[in-house]
């Protein structure tokens, strides 16, 4: 009799096999909307008002994203982690979308204070990024020192905040991993983000991808984020090795080579074709709250 029996994929990866045909969980794609940087100029579509970031919010959820993540924008495009700023927006994207699964972003702009990045955990969200080390940021830098770090995860320990584990290059895994041996932030079952290919940080490579997922901690969920003409190329890769897939508008604004997406939501339009064609589907954001091991939305 051929039962289903565990195994690991070529990339170390879990899966189930059953009859003879691979599974994989479903595939939870977020949406990062609008971020700290990205601009009107670059592309009109991008999102500041809080109308506009509802707009995005539920472009992106009605084409198939389960997770929203949020950065917020003063009207006139300003980032700002403002503890107001942040619950009008999440209020309003609530009203709209109820179910959505919603991560704030602690990473803020360049320059902004710890105190500043931390004002969305005061607001006891079920998930925040955590950003896992200092990094070059093409001609900036952007400052996650250990004492930073520390403060950050046990600000989410304390407020019960499930962690979105954001890895810039390669040593950032070990780095936080170490840091939830010891219980300076949350430990197992640890999501991570591998952000690849921004400019003076890790390449977005498929070995680089693979090496990164060989190393989390078993239990572990994973999702990739490709930055620029990366974004769908990593993507691609990503749910063939069972992983999961961020796009948006923070991270890249093209639909194709020199065609502008006219809203986030055709960004994830394109990652829901790619899931069909690769066999994967796509989680809606209660099954994505099972996958992450996080308790249903009341």
């Amino acid at each position: 009799m051929q039962g289903e029996r565990d195994v690991r994929s070529a990339q170390g990866l879990p899966a189930k096999v059953a009859r003879g045909k691979v599974s994989m969980e479903k595939l939870i794609i977020t949406a990062a909307i609008c971020g700290a940087e990205v601009t009107k100029d670059q592309n009109p579509a991008v999102p500041y008002t809080v109308a506009e970031i509802v707009r995005e919010a539920k472009a992106a959820h009605e084409a198939g994203a389960a997770i929203v993540h949020l950065h917020v924008r003063e009207d006139n495009g300003t980032p700002t982690q403002s503890k107001k700023r942040f619950k009008e927006c999440i209020d309003a994207i609530y009203k709209e979308i109820p179910d959505v699964l919603l991560i704030p972003s602690t990473g803020g702009a360049v320059g902004m204070t710890a105190e500043e990045r931390l004002q969305p955990t005061e607001l006891m969200p079920e998930m925040a990024t955590l950003d896992c080390g200092t990094c070059n940021f093409g001609d900036d830098v952007f400052e996650n020192t250990m004492p930073m770090m520390r403060a950050f995860g046990k600000r989410m320990l304390e407020n019960g905040i499930k962690p979105e584990y954001e890895c810039f290059e390669m040593g950032h895994l070990d780095t936080i991993v170490r840091m939830a041996k010891r219980g300076e932030v949350p430990g197992a079952p640890m999501q991570f983000n591998f952000v690849l290919g921004v400019l003076g940080c890790t390449p977005a490579t498929v070995e680089n991808l693979a090496w990164l997922v060989r190393n989390i901690p078993e239990g572990s969920t994973w999702t990739a984020t490709g930055i620029g003409r990366h974004q769908f190329p990593l993507a691609a890769h990503a749910i063939a090795m069972g992983g999961n897939v961020r796009v948006g508008f923070e991270d890249n604004l093209y639909l194709d080579k020199g065609v502008l997406a006219k809203s986030n939501g055709e960004l994830v339009m394109r990652v829901v074709e790619m899931a069909k064609q690769l066999g994967r589907e796509v989680a809606t954001s209660a099954e994505a709250r099972q996958i992450l091991s996080l308790p249903a939305r009341r």
